[in-house]
């Protein structure tokens, strides 16, 4: 098994992230002592959703200090009030892991006051796959744990993506039109790297605008997708506000919108510059490496852009990402014109592959195993 960068807390806490991302898999490692209660389980689902009284009855012979797993929590989210106490009575460790903080959030139930951190599963990063990662099969498989430890990945990916729809939105009730959801999925993986556009979406997909929006929240609460809002550089520029839009893996994307043969070049640019996206993602969650991650872009018509801006306290990281493979000194134009920025630490553009270079300005070329490799050693 392949060891996962994420490391254990010392207290209680939320584990989540996208189904098939590992969290069972990882708890079972490092927690091979824990009581588990396993939501996921019918049986045990509907015994504790018809008599949840039983939750504390069974926790009530568990030891001080021992770890109780939580699994799929977000199904019967009123059971933190028990968590909740008994942590204050027992002094019992909880993970409470799930793949959605959608009824968490809505459900009104006690998070815990800060009682519990919070942990993300992420797909598999290079760090973490060593020798194996090759990056033209993420970029066309993903590395989602469940798919790549399959031998039919692209039948995987298939099956995970009705999994997602038959025990994530329809067993839980997120929709109440699956079939305009379904048809929503593939209009949305189209948007991978854009500027989200709610009305073309909705027109493409036969819905009210409204309801877009709603199934874009549900993604993202479901944890298969982010947004990443606009950075207010406060240049003599208008920057643009409206939020880019990444789906959390490049396998994922692809079978959402359909596409099963082989990488073709159109396709290739939005999926290296998600991969750099989620692999930011990453080791922000994992790492702490930086505080808080942005795009910049005057206004539209400029054609301007750098893809990332992390923050480090008052520091600042541009990162600019392209998929082709020789580089080019206008790949620098968006990094050139956020030089001024206060507090701009180091610029950096990453391509998939190629030797590492500095221009004359002191922008940095990285192929894409340079960067993952600095992310990897904290050096960023």
């Amino acid at each position: 098994m392949l060891k996962r960068i994420l490391k254990v807390p010392e207290q209680s806490f939320f584990l989540l992230g996208p189904r098939g991302s590992g969290k069972s898999t990882w708890l079972r490692s490092m927690f091979s002592d824990a009581h588990v209660i396993d939501l996921l389980s019918e049986e045990t689902y509907q015994r504790l959703l018809s008599s949840p009284g039983q939750f504390a009855d069974e926790l009530r012979s568990i030891s001080s200090g021992r770890w109780v797993i939580v699994d799929e929590v977000q199904r019967l989210p009123d059971l933190l009030n028990e968590v909740h106490r008994l942590m204050e009575e027992k002094r019992l460790n909880f993970v409470l892991c799930g793949s959605s903080a959608r009824k968490l959030k809505r459900s009104g139930v006690n998070l815990l006051a800060g009682r519990a951190l919070r942990r993300s599963m992420h797909p598999f990063v290079p760090e973490e796959l060593g020798e194996q990662f090759d990056l033209e099969e993420v970029m066309r498989y993903g590395s989602l744990p469940i798919v790549w430890d399959s031998t039919a990945k692209q039948e995987t990916l298939s099956a995970h993506a009705q999994l997602y729809l038959k025990e994530e939105i329809q067993a839980e009730a997120l929709v109440r039109n699956l079939p305009g959801f379904a048809r929503f999925l593939p209009i949305a993986a189209l948007f991978h790297g854009q500027n989200i556009n709610v009305t073309n979406i909705a027109r493409e997909a036969g819905v009210a605008r409204t309801t877009v929006a709603g199934y874009l929240d549900i993604l993202e609460e479901t944890l298969l997708c982010f947004r990443l809002p606009a950075y207010e550089a406060k240049l003599r520029v208008r920057e643009r506000k409206l939020p880019k839009w990444y789906w959390c893996d490049p396998g994922i994307v692809r079978t959402m919108k359909r596409a099963t043969g082989t990488l073709v070049p159109e396709e290739k640019g939005a999926l290296f510059e998600g991969m750099v996206a989620q692999l930011l993602r990453a080791y922000k969650d994992y790492r702490g490496m930086f505080d808080d991650m942005y795009y910049w872009a005057p206004s539209a018509r400029s054609g301007m852009e750098v893809d990332f801006v992390l923050t480090r306290g008052s520091e600042l990281v541009a990162v600019e990402v392209k998929s082709g493979n020789t580089f080019t000194d206008a790949w620098c134009k968006g990094l050139r014109a956020i030089e001024a920025l206060k507090g701009l630490q180091r610029r950096i553009v990453v391509y998939p592959r190629g030797p590492a270079m500095r221009t004359r300005d002191r922008i940095d070329i990285l192929s894409f195993k340079h960067f993952s490799d600095e992310l990897a050693a904290g050096a960023l």
